[in-house]
């Protein structure tokens, strides 16, 4: 089946603002079979006390609280009106955040029943200021977050992975997301900041361990090739590196093009041919 298994909408306050439902009619021209609309899920309360940057890369991260009714009336809407067109899956892409499982966990519990695909994904991780920090705002922001580790850059990756690891082993309850999203969204700035493309043996072993949790735990892998069309980033999401040992150990990865426009709407599905999985 031709899926594209992550994308946004015109509520997202960070995306395009152009309407789903050309984004769906986009997706039915491309021969697009199953469509997966996973926004942004609101950030836990009380997370503003331990977020640190550019207060917009705050206020623009997510849906809020308020919109999840607007969310779920405009998606089962376009459910039904194209159900005879396409298969259309609702959900969110959720926020880990360390320290915040309990919060996260209860709102998972609370649109489980309401959700068929759902994706966890990392962009806040510990800097300075004993804060959280987005990994994915601006390249200011994440040279004031991060400055301590641009200096070693592999020292930068593990503390990232080390908190994907906090991710895939948290404790979310019956709903956890079946899906990790951009793997090694960390790489987005390593074209500007001149950080290595690939992860030494260190991170490698620490990947492993994560893979080889996500293959037992029945997980997938989000297969983003958003990072191609980054101006600093150009390689898709996770990489061949991860790519290949996730196929090596059986982890389906499910195309996804994190569209928050039209025209990114199954963006880099050729590439999906290079490998094995869906």
């Amino acid at each position: 089946m031709k899926i594209d298994g992550h994308t946004h909408t015109e509520l997202c306050p960070h995306g395009s603002h152009e309407s789903t439902e050309s984004m769906i009619e986009r997706a039915i021209k491309l021969g697009f079979e199953h469509y997966c609309i996973t926004e942004h899920a609101p950030l836990p309360r009380g997370f503003e006390k331990k977020y640190r940057g550019d207060p917009e890369g705050l206020t623009t991260a997510s849906l809020t609280w308020e919109q999840l009714d607007d969310y779920f009336k405009l998606t089962n809407h376009l459910k039904q009106k194209y159900q005879d067109q396409i298969k259309i899956s609702v959900g969110f892409e959720v926020d880990y955040l360390p320290g915040f499982e309990k919060q996260i966990q209860e709102f998972l519990n609370r649109v489980g029943p309401q959700t068929e695909q759902n994706i966890l994904s990392l962009h806040f991780m510990p800097g300075k200021d004993d804060g959280l920090w987005c990994v994915d705002y601006t390249t200011a922001d994440f040279a004031t977050g991060f400055a301590e580790w641009l200096s070693t850059p592999q020292q930068l990756y593990q503390q990232y992975f080390e908190v994907v690891f906090q991710e895939v082993t948290a404790d979310l309850g019956l709903y956890r997301p079946q899906r990790l999203g951009h793997l090694n969204l960390i790489q987005k700035y390593q074209d500007f900041f001149h950080l290595p493309a690939e992860f030494d043996q260190q991170n490698l072993q620490l990947i492993e361990r994560i893979l080889k949790i996500i293959k037992q735990q029945g997980r997938e892998l989000d297969f983003n090739t958003a990072g191609l069309y980054k101006p600093y980033c150009n390689q898709f999401y996770p990489g061949i590196q991860i790519t290949k040992m996730a196929e090596k150990l059986g982890i389906p990865l499910v195309f996804g093009s994190d569209a928050h426009s039209v025209a990114e709407v199954g963006h880099g599905w050729h590439l999906r041919s290079l490998f094995k999985s869906n």
